[in-house]
């Protein structure tokens, strides 16, 4: 019977060369990475190994693994805080890890024990705690990945795989700070980032690599990031690597509508995603909003606009949690999306901001911050029960 992951096996080696905590206002997303590396080898064989804690290193693999040919690859972003009295916090961690479960049996990587992991990705954030700023706004953003090692080039499922998760201090996602974007809405007939029966809807490197060259297009064009159209009909999905949200103002309805297109299978379900839902669902739908999870084209946008009806539009993601957008190129158009030329952010791009930072660090307490020591005080507890 192939070994479970388990936690009670982990091995930690401490790095002897600590490297040195940069300035919070220099860093630079995924540019500095903290001292270790958690690594659970995979094989087919016997199961998963025992995981190790080690200083960081270079990954040494076969020049025909599956990974650099096949693409057998999935990945995660979460983040960990430090909240106001110096305890580390992540953030609904049990969405990412089923996510990570669902992404690898996508394609055909080994799957693991939830419960375990999250054991093992808290005892990693406790090790690098130093790494985190201690900064509302600062957190420690981490990186599981789950890449196939084996050797050899017939187009197989893998018989080996490395889990293994880095971690890296972050500020702001982007160098401009909390500022409204530009996006360049691109029609599914030039360009397309997923489709119906792709794997749009699991987080693997390669929904990733092929969407670079219209993002770079975009860009040399003025635009931040690209907002993808599917379709005929040229419906919404998502902006860059981001879920989208628009505020509509529903007149003939008496109020105000909150849009995010829905889980079709071409959209990532995103963690912050959901927490907008949730928390609309919680606090604006008592006022008499009307939360929506639905189909919308980039032509009602626009005539919602046109009719002064559109009041935001904004992203939402883990390394930048929520970004508003300022305008959407369109067809040689330019559709407005409800800021004023002083204003960077909408009311509830910025409230939702806060409500979900709120939750992140602390300030609120609630289940979806979930605290490192309390994972692992559980753990142990639950394997003192079992002994």
């Amino acid at each position: 019977m192939a070994a479970k992951l388990e936690a009670s096996k982990l091995h930690i080696i401490r790095n002897p060369r600590p490297s040195d905590i940069p300035n919070p206002a220099d860093l630079e997303f995924g540019k500095h990475v903290t001292d270790h590396l958690l690594q659970i080898p995979w094989s087919e064989d016997h199961g998963w190994h025992a995981p190790r804690i080690v200083p960081y290193e270079n990954l040494s693999l076969d020049p025909t693994a599956g990974v650099f040919h096949y693409g057998f690859e999935c990945f995660e972003g979460m983040k960990a805080y430090k909240d106001a009295q110096g305890r580390i916090r992540l953030f609904r961690p049990a969405m990412n890890a089923a996510r990570l479960n669902q992404s690898a049996a996508r394609v055909a990587l080994p799957t693991f024990n939830p419960v375990e992991f999250l054991t093992l990705l808290a005892k990693f954030v406790a090790i690098e705690d130093r790494h985190i700023p201690a900064i509302r706004g600062y957190s420690l953003y981490l990186r599981p990945v789950i890449i196939g090692t084996n050797p050899g080039l017939s187009v197989t499922p893998p018989t080996s795989a490395l889990l293994y998760v880095l971690a890296t201090p972050a500020g702001s996602y982007f160098r401009s700070g909390f500022k409204a974007i530009t996006l360049e809405a691109i029609s599914s007939s030039q360009w397309v980032r997923a489709w119906p029966g792709g794997s749009g809807s699991h987080k693997i490197g390669g929904n990733y690599a092929p969407c670079m060259v219209p993002e770079l297009v975009a860009k040399q064009r003025g635009s931040d990031q690209v907002l993808w159209l599917f379709g005929e009909d040229n419906q919404l999905t998502e902006a860059g690597t981001m879920n989208l949200f628009i505020v509509l103002r529903r007149p003939d309805l008496g109020c105000h509508e909150l849009v995010t297109p829905p889980l079709d299978g071409m959209i990532l379900p995103g963690v912050n995603r959901d927490s907008v839902l949730s928390l609309a669902r919680e606090r604006l739908e008592p006022q008499g909003w009307l939360v929506r999870e639905r189909s919308i084209s980039i032509q009602e946008l626009e005539a919602a606009a046109a009719a002064g009806n559109l009041e935001e539009v904004f992203g939402t993601g883990t390394a930048a949690v929520v970004v508003p957008v300022r305008c959407i190129r369109w067809a040689g158009r330019t559709i407005n999306c409800g800021l004023s030329s002083t204003e960077e952010t909408g009311h509830l791009a910025a409230t939702m901001r806060e409500w979900i930072e709120a939750r992140q660090y602390g300030e609120e307490e609630h289940e979806w911050g979930v605290l490192v020591d309390d994972l692992i005080q559980a753990h142990e507890v639950g394997l003192g029960a079992r002994l």
